[in-house]
């Protein structure tokens, strides 16, 4: 496949940016909020950007990570403000 075809893949420019892995089939055009980071199960204490892989987690249990960043509706997927910022107006996303 050409180089030219593989960036028109899911309309995105899969090949440009290595944190871009497929992410458009589940977070294109979503709805995000911005909120501090949310345990939504006692044995889950951290999460990583759906794109860079930052952690995200609380100031108690990891002092380094991130505490805040933008997640979908069901706070499922994490996305870090560097590659919020980097990819808002290719992913299409709706801020309430």
């Amino acid at each position: 496949m050409a180089r030219a075809d593989l960036e028109q893949l899911d309309g995105m420019s899969e090949v440009s940016d290595g944190r871009i892995r497929g992410q458009a089939t589940y977070l294109k055009g979503v709805e995000l909020v911005r909120s501090g980071w949310v345990r939504v199960s006692p044995e889950w204490d951290h999460d990583h950007c759906e794109f860079c892989w930052s952690t995200f987690a609380e100031a108690s249990v990891l002092p380094d990570a991130l505490h805040e960043g933008f997640a979908t509706l069901d706070l499922e997927h994490w996305i870090c403000p560097t590659c919020f910022d980097d990819f808002k107006e290719e992913f299409l996303w709706r801020i309430p």
